[in-house]
């Protein structure tokens, strides 16, 4: 501490409070994972949609997450509280995420197509607003609670095999569910209420156990930066041309979008992979060994980043994703041992898709400050959770939409050949050419652990200028 009482280093990120931050995302990986991997087919074979219906139910809520996540991301920047900008949020909606989570999961009863279409669209809005609410505020705490280039990545490595964890999870408890009980509606219910329970708990963890860091860490840049400057006080569009100006965030968002929608078209067309093509009776135990794997490779990824760079950590990681997908493709019926040893292979692409957008995104956030003299964490997560979403809404319709015009029947076991191929086709040659793009991108991405470095150095004269 200095002779005022303020302090002159930064607080000493503590294990307990890596556990704590990663906790906050155990709960959005569970929620996100089962969505991914059962919503479609939930919506078709249990709550009796035809597949574009199902589809449509997504998008339409992507479409309002359009306005929801700049706008929550915008009002947490300007948000003044004695707790801080994100904590309030994150108390506030906690409750509320776990409860409409399970309503996605409750069969209504409705006979009519159109009653039951509009429900799940009631029900999918109003989860993804407090799963915004809740999430996004917690997202931005990565660039609040550390500078370091490499803490970033390990914050991010922590955050994101939490997430895995909970996406591990579900499917793991989907795995015992679907032994234990008999019917289907049945144990997407028992699962819809074991993820909302377990996700409240995970995110007061969170709130709990890294507060304290977070108040010392503002203490610290408060002593050191001059608040008018950081403190965005732009308007809703000027922040958005603030945000889509700056060129290296462009080329963060395309890499994130090409992995992610390829993640998300994979994990969506696995239950009718798995189910329809391989003849599997269950499908979470390929999706288990996916996510499950990927937990050990997020550390994997943070070793290898410190070595190789973010940007040869993507390469490699997404090389060898583009392998397996490749391999999935001309994959037989009946080849369950092959089918589960591609799937622990894909999760080292899996991995490196979740932690290398992620752990840049906050050298992007200083860039901008240097740029502009000002600090919008809020408004670049606001964008890049949309992204995750939109990624999300697009592979379900997606594969809704091939589902649909290939011939796909929602209540028969064997499905004609054109069905068939539509699926091998998502399984296969759609996310490779996802992941090649997100390569291209890559390579051109300007910001290095050197530049970053020099980005904070200005930073630092900058404050001790304005002091």
């Amino acid at each position: 501490m200095d002779i005022a009482g303020q302090p002159k280093h930064p607080p000493k990120l503590t294990l307990p409070t890596k556990l704590a931050y990663g906790a906050g995302d155990f709960g959005a990986g569970l929620t996100s994972n089962l969505l991914a991997f059962s919503f479609l087919i939930f919506l078709t074979n249990v709550a009796g949609l035809e597949p574009l219906a199902a589809g449509t139910v997504l998008l339409i809520g992507k479409i309002w997450d359009a306005v929801n996540d700049p706008l929550v991301g915008i009002l947490s920047d300007r948000t003044r509280t004695r707790w801080g900008r994100r904590y309030p949020w994150i108390a506030l909606t906690g409750i509320p995420f776990g409860i409409t989570f399970l309503l996605n999961w409750i069969v209504p009863g409705f006979t009519s197509q159109i009653a039951l279409f509009w429900y799940y669209v009631v029900v999918s809005i109003a989860f993804q607003i407090f799963f915004t609410t809740t999430n996004l505020p917690y997202s931005t705490l990565t660039a609040e609670m550390t500078e370091d280039y490499d803490e970033r990545t390990e914050l991010t490595s922590f955050r994101l095999a939490f997430s895995l964890g909970g996406a591990v999870l579900i499917l793991a408890l989907g795995l015992v569910v679907s032994q234990l009980v008999s019917d289907p509606g049945r144990q997407y219910q028992v699962l819809g209420a074991l993820g909302g329970g377990i996700s409240i708990f995970t995110i007061y963890w969170c709130i709990f156990g890294t507060f304290r860091h977070s108040q010392q860490q503002a203490a610290y840049r408060s002593a050191t930066t001059n608040e008018s400057q950081t403190n965005n006080q732009e308007s809703f569009f000027q922040q958005l041309k603030i945000v889509f100006s700056n060129r290296p965030f462009l080329f963060v968002v395309g890499i994130y979008l090409f992995s992610w929608l390829a993640l998300q078209i994979t994990a969506t067309i696995i239950p009718f992979y798995v189910t329809f093509w391989m003849g599997a009776d269950d499908y979470f135990l390929a999706a288990l060994l996916v996510q499950g794997t990927a937990i050990i490779m997020m550390f994997v990824c943070n070793v290898l980043a410190k070595r190789i760079g973010k940007k040869g950590l993507y390469f490699l990681g997404s090389g060898f994703w583009i392998l397996v997908q490749i391999a999935l493709f001309f994959l037989q019926p009946g080849q369950l041992n092959a089918l589960y040893l591609l799937c622990i292979f894909a999760s080292f692409g899996v991995a490196t898709a979740y932690v290398v957008p992620w752990s840049i995104l906050p050298d992007v956030i200083e860039l901008n400050e240097l740029q502009t003299g000002q600090r919008s964490e809020g408004a670049f997560y606001a964008f890049m959770t949309l992204l995750q979403k939109m990624g999300l809404a697009a592979g379900i319709f997606l594969v809704s939409l091939a589902l649909e015009t290939s011939g796909f029947a929602k209540d028969a076991i064997e499905q004609p050949e054109s069905a068939l191929l539509a699926i091998r086709f998502f399984m296969g040659p759609v996310p490779l050419i996802l992941l090649i793009g997100g390569m291209i991108l890559a390579y051109f991405y300007p910001i290095t652990k050197a530049t970053h470095q020099e980005t904070l150095l200005k930073l630092a004269e900058r404050r001790k200028q304005t002091q």
